[in-house]
């Protein structure tokens, strides 16, 4: 989630209660997880098992609960006793809940030519582009983008909360929402089906590319990356945090699940089971997702397997 501006590390310090190791003329420009940082972000860890990643990874500055630890050059230290809260503090501070009393916001910025059918929702800072096509019933929440010549059917909802927590089985309520500072940017010839979900990502943004089309009651999950041109047949789901390359197509029923990538132009048959990377130029089936050619050569031989047993049986 990028700033409006950079924000000095010494304000954040002071909101944050916190005790800043580093340079104190040093600015922050956004604020992401591991996964989607760059130089100039701040990233927060609350678990020895992640602190070298944290300071190993782009993140210029890092919201931690131990000051002990060696601080790469060129990073700073936000030192608080609960990490987790203060990233909560600082994404509902640059991006508060949207406490919506319209049902288009004032700042929703409509292209010309598009069409916006009944009971369609727009948050705050909602923008559209030219010639789009929004049904009836859909909803877009804020600060989530639709470049031109989109086309979203009913009773699909853009922008919906990420499925994401923080776990620890320390307290009386294991599971704390990350609140979800990131948008779902959506690139031009987009066309979504009815009754999809497509997350906004947690501190960054789901991506959907120019030209990418979505079948009916496709779910998407927070932080996704979906390349140009790819297809997604009805009821694929998939997970936070994934990359599909270029022209991938996902046939019906495909569950996908996080943090992979599927490589450029690879097909997955229906059905199938996607856990791990999968190359580029492929088709795939089964679950776990493996090569098709090899999946139905397994599938010849267990149907023998009965037939075999008989032989082995009468010697």
């Amino acid at each position: 989630m990028r700033f409006p501006s950079p924000v000095s590390l010494t304000w954040l310090a002071d909101f944050l209660q916190a005790e800043l190791i580093g340079d104190t003329d040093a600015m922050a420009t956004g604020i992401n997880e591991i996964h989607r940082v760059e130089e100039g972000d701040l990233v927060f860890v609350d678990h020895p098992k992640y602190y070298d990643t944290c300071l190993r990874s782009a993140a210029s500055f890092i919201i931690i609960n131990n000051k002990n630890v060696a601080v790469p050059e060129g990073k700073s230290l936000l030192v608080v006793d609960n990490p987790f809260d203060a990233y909560t503090r600082i994404v509902s501070h640059f991006r508060p809940f949207d406490n919506a009393v319209k049902a288009i916001s004032d700042t929703a910025r409509i292209g010309e030519g598009t069409y916006i059918g009944p009971n369609v929702f727009l948050g705050e800072q909602v923008v559209i582009g030219r010639n789009c096509r929004i049904m009836p019933n859909v909803t877009i929440l804020a600060h989530c983008i639709l470049g031109d010549n989109v086309i979203v059917q009913s009773g699909t909802v853009i922008g919906s909360d990420a499925f994401y927590y923080n776990s620890k089985k320390d307290r009386e309520v294991w599971y704390r929402q990350m609140v979800s500072g990131g948008r779902v940017v959506i690139e031009d010839a987009v066309e979504i089906g009815a009754g999809c979900t497509i997350d906004r990502g947690v501190s960054n943004d789901t991506l959907i590319g120019k030209g990418t089309k979505i079948d009916n009651l496709v779910h998407i999950g927070h932080d996704t990356i979906i390349g140009k041109n790819c297809l997604l047949a009805a009821q694929v789901g998939i997970a936070g945090a994934t990359v599909l390359e270029d022209g991938v197509v996902l046939w019906g029923q495909v569950g996908v699940s996080k943090t992979l990538t599927i490589g450029e132009n690879a097909v997955v048959y229906a059905q199938s089971g996607v856990r791990g990377n999968l190359e580029a130029g492929k088709i795939y089936f089964g679950s776990p997702a493996e090569d098709a050619t090899v999946k139905k050569k397994e599938f010849v031989w267990i149907k023998r397997i009965p037939l075999l047993w008989e032989k082995v049986m009468k010697g």
